[in-house]
């Protein structure tokens, strides 16, 4: 009669195969996880766009004009735009509309507040009064740097 033996174990071949399987499945929920978060900041971005431009319009017709956008420096003229905005009874009241984790003092002028976007980088204000343009307000993207091909912009 022949007795049988088995071996009861996992081998390391079996170990690293399970261990490649469950990196690569974390690696897509990961990746899928982070495209939908960025999704959904892009859609507050926008619904925070829209308030400040219909927060611009309450201004110009209040003063016939636009904020000026007069720094190179988003942190300035986020600061320029928010002064502006609230110095108004009809803009403030959109303003106060806007998320209040987006809207911080983190610097620059003293005791005036900035715009941030929802990836927590200041919020550009661009306008030139001599051109008949209108404002543009951009966010940094998720990558959070300025001047990149996932800069998001209000007039886009």
């Amino acid at each position: 009669m022949k007795s049988y033996k088995y071996k009861i174990g996992v081998t390391l071949v079996e170990m690293l195969i399970v261990l490649a399987i469950i990196t690569l499945l974390a690696s897509v929920v990961i990746g899928m996880a982070t495209h939908i978060d960025n999704q959904s900041k892009g859609k507050g971005l926008q619904d925070t766009f829209a308030l400040l431009e219909s927060a611009l319009e309450e201004y110009r017709e209040y003063t016939n004009r636009f904020p000026d956008g007069v720094a190179f420096d988003p942190n300035v003229n986020s600061e320029i735009l928010y002064e502006a905005l609230y110095s108004r009874p009809g803009s403030r009241k959109i303003l106060e509309k806007i998320n209040s984790s987006l809207i911080m003092d983190k610097g620059g002028m003293p005791d005036m507040p900035e715009i941030y976007d929802p990836w927590g980088k200041v919020l550009d204000y661009r306008y030139d009064n001599s051109s008949n343009t209108y404002p543009e307000l951009i966010s940094a993207g998720p990558d959070k740097s300025f001047g990149n091909a996932d800069d998001i912009s209000s007039k886009k």
